[in-house]
């Protein structure tokens, strides 16, 4: 029997790449494609692939959002979150939200065809240069929604008077808050916060 899959990228190019590597195995067939998260949700309930493969940043509905969607009406779905990026946050959020393996878009090839049998069977794939990694995201303390917020305005360098005024608090609250920041991720300065949240996918600007 054939292992059905369905895969999820905003890009073409990826797309049809995906469907070479897949079609040309004898026990995998792409049965569709989708360009978003909220096509991801609609094209597995259509087809309720053995494998869907979705990448984790997409426009509107992005992929994380969309596994967990998928997870809560169907929580045996398996799921291959894809990525360009390294980020951290990325991992965790795509893990946490039910996703059974999580690769590099520069490692797809054999080792994609491998992973799509390989979760089809029921293992669950995190290469262990991502693991350690992830390991390393989930032992730090979380920022919280505030956090997250000064940090973003921080990031597209906004001063403190300004990201209070934007968050409607005083400058000394924002100050204590990215004290915090700091020391949730041990590091010594703003700069050094905005530029580790931007390469872990912690915050996103643009």
């Amino acid at each position: 029997m054939q292992i059905s899959v369905v895969t999820i990228d905003d890009h073409p190019v990826v797309r049809a790449g995906v469907r070479a590597l897949i079609d040309d195995e004898s026990d995998l067939r792409v049965v569709a494609e989708g360009r978003d998260g909220a096509e991801a949700v609609a094209l597995y309930e259509e087809h309720e692939p053995d494998v869907m493969l979705m990448d984790v940043r997409m426009p509107n509905v992005d992929g994380v959002r969309a596994i967990r969607s998928i997870i809560a009406s169907h929580p045996e779905a398996r799921i291959v979150a894809l990525t360009s990026y390294e980020g951290d946050a990325d991992v965790y959020r795509a893990i946490q939200a039910g996703a059974r393996a999580y690769l590099l878009k520069d490692t797809l090839g054999t080792s994609l065809v491998d992973a799509v049998r390989r979760v089809a069977a029921g293992e669950r794939i995190i290469p262990p240069e991502i693991a350690a990694r992830l390991a390393d995201f989930m032992a730090r303390e979380e920022l919280t929604p505030r956090e997250l917020e000064v940090l973003e305005l921080a990031a597209k360098g906004l001063r403190n008077r300004d990201i209070a005024h934007a968050i409607g608090r005083t400058e000394e609250t924002v100050k204590a808050h990215l004290k915090h920041i700091m020391k949730k991720l041990g590091v010594a300065d703003r700069t050094q916060a905005v530029t580790l949240a931007l390469r872990r996918g912690v915050i996103r600007i643009g």
